[in-house]
């Protein structure tokens, strides 16, 4: 792994964040659950890169963070009504939706499936950086794979110091666990992963849209 040199962005660096990110770079992003580190999500060796960079496994699809449904429907298509509920209710928050993928996002991505998890995170700054970018941010939890997701910006570069081009630093995660994952591409929703909200709470929601 080649070494690099890794900026510490502030609440004030935000352009200089967008710029690393516009020009392929991977970049620690705070959210309210855990620290992600994104890439562009359309560029495709970004993508690879972070593959890499994490040690995760190719067929490991990856989820993308959006500044709301209206950028969604940029990389989504036959989007249920659900999903508009789910985002109005619960974004930005620790939720992320399974949905129909529309093939703007890099190929590695999701691993071709068809599908693609998207979150809109609770936090100024990632939300400050996601509009300036205008582009969908993979942004798995920035840990090597087989290490506990990071809280603060020291334990990122704790991990990846030297490995990644810039982190945000946007103080400790509130949540401090993961999104939880909602399938919504099937016959009935269903909870992929437990997180940050309790999934049958998000079940019980759906059921009571009728």
């Amino acid at each position: 792994m080649n070494s690099r040199k890794t900026i510490r962005y502030t609440m004030e660096d935000v352009a200089p964040a967008v710029a690393m990110l516009q020009k392929g770079g991977l970049v620690a992003l705070p959210t309210e659950t855990v620290y992600g580190l994104a890439v562009n999500a359309e560029n495709s060796a970004a993508v690879w890169v972070l593959y890499e960079v994490k040690r995760r496994e190719r067929e490991k699809a990856l989820s993308v963070l959006v500044t709301g449904m209206e950028m969604v429907e940029n990389y989504c298509q036959n989007i249920p009504p659900q999903a508009y509920a789910l985002a109005e209710h619960y974004w930005p928050g620790p939720l992320t939706m399974i949905l129909e993928d529309k093939g703007v996002v890099s190929a590695l991505v999701n691993d071709g499936s068809g599908t693609l998890g998207v979150r809109c995170p609770d936090h100024p700054l990632t939300q400050a950086i996601l509009r300036q970018a205008g582009v969908a941010l993979a942004a798995p939890s920035a840990n090597p794979s087989d290490q506990p997701s990071p809280k603060t910006a020291q334990e990122v570069l704790d991990y990846f110091d030297g490995h990644i081009e810039g982190i945000v630093d946007g103080g400790p995660c509130r949540v401090g666990v993961e999104s939880t994952i909602v399938d919504l591409t099937g016959p009935a929703p269903q909870i992929l992963r437990e997180g940050g909200i309790p999934g049958q709470e998000l079940l019980d929601f759906l059921k009571g849209l009728g």
